[in-house]
């Protein structure tokens, strides 16, 4: 009894380190109600107290006004923390739990509008008149702004987001130097390719013309060629990662987790992973790969900025351009920044693209992020052996 207690309770830790792992889909019988929705809890938590902001913010002036959001705040992120403290233990919500969770999220962004026309004198004409669309634009409002938070939060948490953006930013220094040292490798030819389309005038008349929104979603498709590709390549990538499953592959993979005690005396067979524990490994390499891509794109931003401020005098600029250029904040050419932003863009997916299929840069980057991805499931096979002798 006693080691089934202990066998319990090692499960439920590596149940935990999954989580911080960024790997939560390999807990076993892994679902919205049992997991995923205790830990959406503090977030979803944390939106409807904020509602409360909104109506502070129209109901209130001057001092007592910012007094109130302070209080608010405050609020907003002791229940974050204290929620939080409580779904560590990873609860698992009753049915009818889950249903009044559910239905109590759904119903404040429609009872906060309500509230705020019930109470605010604005809602009503001069004449006497209700102005009904006054209400229903804030309750259009808050139910998309709700929905969204609902499932951005789900996604994140059914994939362990915040744990891999945790570990991606943790590395950023390492990938900045290694990152480096390829931008070395790539920009002689990557420079035969964008270089003298940098000093294109028909671009910076362009570029000065366009505005930052458009420049984003030129970036954002750049980006999303780039995400595609790394779909495709990791994809293959994760198929082809090896488990080996014998005891002392699995004491080593087990060593600093809640498994490490746990004596393996036999070769274990590899188990099969669903679509959404296979998911979940995707978005693990991605994460590396596009943070990386990011890094890149700095570099090569500040390479375009600094050579346009060394080779573009504004009266250039003003001869490409045909009439004075934009200038932005700091007393250089919008055109120059947007050209900037844009080839590092280019740039960036160009570069992310075709290292996929380098060797050294497979070696470089993907060794280190497979060898957790085989670690992980590692322990895995490990924890799933565990779970069925404390079945038995």
């Amino acid at each position: 009894m006693i080691l089934a207690v202990a066998s319990e309770t090692v499960v439920r830790r590596t149940e935990q380190w999954f989580v911080q792992q960024g790997a939560p889909t390999m807990i076993e019988g892994y679902g919205f109600r049992s997991h995923v929705l205790p830990r959406m809890l503090p977030a979803l938590a944390f939106v409807a107290v904020g509602s409360l902001a909104w109506l502070v913010l129209q109901q209130s002036a001057g001092l007592s006004r910012w007094v109130l959001l302070g209080v608010i705040v405050a609020v907003m992120v002791s229940t974050w923390v204290l929620l939080s403290l409580f779904v560590r233990g990873m609860p698992d919500f009753s049915p009818r739990m889950t249903v009044l969770l559910l239905v109590a999220y759904a119903v404040i962004p429609v009872i906060t509008p309500l509230v705020q026309f019930a109470i605010d004198t604005e809602f009503i004409a001069p004449d006497g008149d209700e102005k009904p669309e006054s209400v229903w634009g804030a309750l259009v409002w808050f139910v998309v702004v709700f929905g969204f938070a609902f499932v951005a939060t789900m996604l994140a948490t059914t994939y362990g987001l915040g744990a891999l953006l945790k570990a991606a930013i943790r590395h950023v220094i390492a990938d900045l130097g290694n990152s480096v040292h390829l931008l070395g490798r790539a920009l002689p030819p990557m420079l035969f390719v964008t270089l003298f389309l940098f000093f294109t005038g028909e671009l910076w008349q362009a570029m000065n013309q366009l505005l930052w929104p458009r420049v984003s979603l030129v970036v954002l498709l750049f980006a999303s060629i780039t995400v595609l590709a790394a779909a495709a390549r990791l994809r293959d990538e994760i198929g082809r990662v090896e488990q080996d499953l014998r005891p002392e592959v699995l004491k080593t993979a087990c060593k600093g987790t809640p498994l490490s005690g746990v004596d393996v005396a036999e070769p274990l067979p590899p188990k099969r992973l669903n679509g959404r524990q296979t998911r979940n490994l995707l978005v693990m390499l991605a994460i590396r790969q596009l943070v990386q891509a990011a890094v890149i794109g700095l570099a090569l931003f500040a390479f375009f900025v600094v050579l346009g401020l060394i080779v573009v005098t504004p009266a250039i600029a003003e001869l490409w351009i045909g009439q004075r250029p934009e200038m932005s904040w700091p007393g250089v050419p919008s055109a120059m920044l947007r050209n900037a932003t844009l080839f590092a863009a280019f740039g960036s997916m160009y570069f992310s693209v075709t290292s996929m299929s380098d060797a050294e840069h497979r070696r470089q980057f993907f060794a280190p992020v497979l060898e957790k991805v085989e670690r992980t499931l590692e322990v895995r096979a490990v924890y799933l052996d565990v779970r069925e002798r404390a079945a038995a």
